[in-house]
């Protein structure tokens, strides 16, 4: 079963900044209701699959001890075979069976996949706590990490630093539409080619059919675990 660890604990306390807030309640209704009774509420709240993965998360953080296996399962991989198989279903089905969905015509890297420490991820969210959840996430996979926190931002890194290895593109932001974003870079010459995936919230079919009619490469509905935007940016770009 899984007991909190002293950094875990200090981490919810002093409700540390550097710590995103969904880890943070996540480590709070652990350790007030105990490991039993605070899963139980947790997957009240959550689907099974998501929570599993991000008790995984925190275990890799240090937030958190297994004693033995959980009751829910330790770890549970993104399976990329079953992704690819429901990309010949529609987008939706996919979404709600995995909180991912993978394009048929999603664009590999021209050079092949370069090691992930090489990789350069560019983050655009503009909600705080949700980029540096994303960020954390990305990172501890062993990417490298780049961030913009608006359209204007994601224009001056553009320009300042060049196109990244992927752009991962949340659709509502304060200066703009996600969607918009999209389809302007892929007008342009030198971002046409650039693995693009969206992160939202936005899950009605006629809005997935939109972003990868534009050209997204793919797609992951928020929440998500690690395992899940690790395992769309593995498959796009690996």
């Amino acid at each position: 079963m899984w007991s909190i660890t002293q950094a875990g604990r200090t981490a919810w306390e002093t409700q540390d900044a550097s710590i995103p807030s969904d880890y943070r309640q996540l480590l709070w209704i652990i350790d007030v209701q105990g490991d039993a009774q605070g899963i139980e509420t947790l997957l009240r709240r959550h689907p099974e699959r998501l929570l599993r993965d991000w008790l995984r998360e925190l275990e890799q953080l240090g937030f958190l001890r297994s004693d033995a296996r959980s009751a829910i399962d330790r770890t549970i991989p993104l399976n990329l075979s079953a992704l690819a198989k429901a990309a010949g279903e529609s987008a939706a089905q996919a979404l709600t069976a995995s909180g991912a969905y993978l394009s048929q015509n999603r664009r590999r890297p021209a050079n092949g996949a370069k090691p992930r420490g090489d990789t350069v991820i560019l983050v655009v969210e503009d909600d705080p706590d949700q980029l540096a959840l994303a960020d954390l996430r990305v990172s501890m996979a062993g990417y490298q990490v780049r961030t913009a926190q608006s359209v204007r931002t994601l224009t001056a890194s553009l320009l300042e630093h060049g196109a990244p290895d992927l752009l991962l593109l949340d659709v509502m932001l304060p200066d703009g539409d996600g969607f918009d974003v999209l389809a302007k870079l892929r007008r342009h010459a030198d971002f046409a080619s650039l693995p693009i995936v969206l992160l939202t919230a936005k899950q009605e079919p006629d809005e997935i059919a939109h972003g990868l009619e534009l050209g997204a490469d793919g797609y992951v509905t928020k929440p998500y675990s690690k395992n899940v935007l690790v395992g769309v940016i593995s498959g796009v770009l690996e």
